[in-house]
């Protein structure tokens, strides 16, 4: 996927649009955990205990992150992330109002993670334009989910 040239166009989860990153701070609860932000609920979800699971309710994102990559991964993650990803990231905004609206207000704009640290799978290299983009996905496919729920409300 490259990065579309238009004017409706989110580049960066930065300035303005930070609250779509996974590192913003907005708790979120998923199987059962309330976690501080969406980064500590993903990577707790690499593991299969519960106890496990915990450890990362309270973690900044950048150490839930390194902590992530410590520990023993599930057998089935490659096949699981990313549907994980998708039910976090529609918990963040469906439990935070607030943040639905924000990304309510981004309207049609194409949503891209674009990173200099080349995660071409979640997001974009801002180096190269290319990245299969998947969290940018994720967030329009949640975007529009809400956008129906609001239309369906309001008839």
């Amino acid at each position: 996927m490259e990065m579309k040239e238009s004017e409706s166009v989110v580049r960066q989860f930065q300035g303005e649009y930070r609250f779509l990153s996974n590192f913003w701070a907005a708790p979120v609860m998923y199987g059962g955990i309330v976690y501080q932000n969406n980064e500590a609920a993903f990577q707790a979800q690499k593991c299969l205990d519960d106890e496990e699971k915990r450890r990362f309710s309270n973690m900044e994102p950048a150490q839930a992150k390194r902590e992530g990559r410590r520990v023993k991964l599930r057998p089935d993650w490659e096949t699981v992330k990313v549907g994980l990803m998708y039910e976090i990231v529609k918990a963040k905004f469906t439990q935070n109002p607030e943040l639905g609206q924000l990304l309510l207000h981004t309207g049609d704009a194409a949503l891209y993670e674009g990173n200099h640290w080349h995660d071409c799978f979640w997001g974009v290299s801002l180096k190269t334009g290319r990245g299969k983009n998947h969290l940018g996905q994720i967030l329009m496919k949640v975007r529009e989910e809400l956008r129906q729920a609001d239309s369906s409300t309001e008839s």
